[in-house]
This record gives C-alpha cells, sequence and structure tokens, in this order.
C-alpha cells in the first residue's frame, strides 16, 4: 500500500445484529482450538443472497446456519454437528457449505436436510475446506485452508466439475488460502492468502490448468490478512482484512481505490457479498461481534451463478 497516496475512506453502517437470543457462552470445540479463554457468543462468516433477498450466513463455532430477510429478522435454518464457514447458493436453490471439519456440504434449504458432497480426495480427507463459489459454467472452486501457512505453505485449491464428476487440484503451495473470486472476463482466478498476506492471481490456461501464478496485490500487513472477496461489475476487487476492521478495494490493475471502515469496534470483517437493491450494496459480517454491516458504494456486484441467467 505504500506505493500508492492513503485511500479514501468509506463508512459502513449496522444493517442487523444476532439476536441475544441466539447468543451461545462461548464453549464449543472451535472454540476451545481457536480462542481459547475467550467469551464467543458467535463467529459469523459465508454471507450469500437467495433469490429472495434472503441473506445466509454461517456460524462457525455452533455448527449453524442462519436466515436474515431483508427487514433484518434472523431465523435458524439448522444446527449439526460441524464448522461451517463458507456458503454460496447453486442456481437450482441448494445451498453448498465449506465445512471445515466435514468438508463440502449441501443443504435443502426447504427441507432443512444437511448432507455430504465432497469429503475427500483419493480417499484422503482434507486439511479444512474454507470458502467456495461456482463460476459461469457451474463448477465449483473452493479452498482448503487447513493450518498452512508461511510455516508451512501447502493450503490448496480446488475445482470440481459438476457434472463430469472431477476434482482437479489448481495449486498446492497455498499459505493459507482463504476467500477467492474470478476476475472480470473469467480469465484469472483471485485467492486470498491470509498468512501471506496478500491476493494471489492464478490464469486459468485453455487446457483448464494454471501458470504463472503471480502476486496480486500484497496487503497492509496485521494480526491476520486477507479473508472473503467479492467483485463488482467493473471489475474492482474488495478484499476483507481480518485483523484490520476494513475492506480494501482494489481496481482490475491492483491500484488501492479507498477503504471502507467498520463503524463497529469489531476488527475481524471476514466476508461480504454484494445484495440489496440493484445488488448495489454491500453485506459485510462482523465476525468478532455479530454484526452484519452494509455500505452503498455506487458499484453493482458481478452477477453469480447463483443469480438467474441473464
Amino acid at each position: 500500500m505504500s506505493l500508492y497516496a492513503p485511500p479514501e475512506d468509506r463508512a459502513t453502517e449496522v444493517f442487523s445484529r444476532l439476536p441475544q437470543a441466539f447468543c451461545r457462552d462461548g464453549d464449543s470445540d472451535w472454540v476451545r482450538a481457536n480462542k481459547p479463554g475467550q467469551p464467543v457468543a458467535s463467529f459469523l462468516e459465508g454471507p450469500s443472497f437467495d433469490r429472495a433477498g434472503n441473506l445466509y450466513v454461517t456460524d462457525i463455532p455452533y455448527g449453524r446456519i442462519f436466515r436474515i430477510s431483508p427487514a433484518g429478522d434472523w431465523e435458524l435454518v439448522i444446527e449439526y454437528d460441524g464448522w461451517p464457514n463458507g456458503l454460496k447458493i447453486h442456481r437450482d436453490g441448494r445451498i453448498f457449505i465449506a465445512d471445515y471439519k466435514l468438508g463440502i456440504l449441501v443443504l435443502d434449504p426447504i427441507g432443512k436436510r444437511i448432507e455430504p458432497f465432497l469429503t475427500h480426495r483419493r480417499s484422503e480427507g482434507f486439511k479444512g475446506v474454507n470458502d467456495l463459489f461456482f463460476d459461469p459454467q457451474g463448477r465449483l472452486y473452493f479452498t482448503d485452508q487447513g493450518q498452512t501457512g508461511m510455516h508451512d505453505p501447502s493450503g490448496r485449491v480446488f475445482r470440481y466439475d459438476l457434472e463430469q464428476q472431477r476434482l482437479d487440484c489448481l495449486l498446492d503451495n497455498g499459505p493459507s488460502p482463504n476467500g477467492l473470486v474470478m476476475d472480470l472476463h473469467d480469465q484469472a482466478l483471485l485467492v486470498a492468502m491470509t498468512r501471506g498476506n496478500a491476493v494471489w492471481r492464478l490464469p486459468i490456461q485453455a487446457d483448464g490448468g494454471t501458470s504463472k501464478v503471480g502476486v496480486f496485490t500484497a496487503m497492509a500487513g496485521g494480526v491476520s490478512g486477507a479473508d472473503g472477496m467479492a467483485l463488482d461489475e467493473d471489475g474492482n476487487l474488495y478484499v476483507c482484512d481480518a485483523g484490520n476492521g476494513c475492506v480494501w478495494v482494489f481496481d482490475r490493475h491492483a491500484v488501492p481505490l479507498y477503504r471502507i471502515r467498520s463503524c463497529t469496534q469489531g476488527r475481524t470483517l471476514t466476508n461480504l457479498a454484494f445484495g440489496g437493491p440493484g445488488n448495489r450494496t454491500l453485506f459485510i459480517t462482523d465476525s468478532s461481534t455479530g454484526h452484519i454491516l452494509k455500505a452503498d458504494i455506487g458499484h453493482a456486484g458481478k452477477r453469480l451463478f447463483s443469480h438467474p441467467p441473464a
């Protein structure tokens, strides 16, 4: 960031907050492993909108999926024995979940049933999947983060073709791969490398593989790093900074445009999604406080596979 002038700050406001009735006492396997001794009422992630405008979010430590109405009302869809992180909605209405403990799961939001979808590669379990999305052809991309980092850069990025039932590993040397999106013209995959404090660019070749992988942009540093990401219709990239309470915005050439600051005391902004009228409002999970923030930024989000065909 030091190569450029300090970016302009943009404001957020609170859209909704996890109701007190859903707050937990802070005791779970996830809490003991990741935030020992800390009071954790929830840890929200994975925002994704359905066609009716409802916002789905995950609650990692307590294995919960919530649905939030456009008016900000919360409903518990399901609670199960897992650690759900990323969440995306398929065009057919199924909800796909990246669950750190269990792999890729599918949730039927009507019947409220959750089932395993993709739990291993060649009989070997995943390290711990983190986030996912569908490309325009309906192929599923997801990150396998586990406990990787600068000390162990072995995190993986996978692509799964649902029609051919083919799983390809696109990358296996990532220092904590996390959020991921395709660029504006679907020519390169952008992957947040949390512990590497950077976003990598993976060009997708004609044969479906990758080459000339490089750093799209470096982050400002801090106690965490790049987390969830989103793209707008102009190709600008929105990157959650999970330790600095903000979202950084870069243009398609990685020039920093502005910074979206949290309006709460929470510093753990983990993921984000476009929604609202015209798909022009950015909704952000403030995981440490249970808030959902929103920012009107004047750009519409890039159309996702979950949207009806144009």
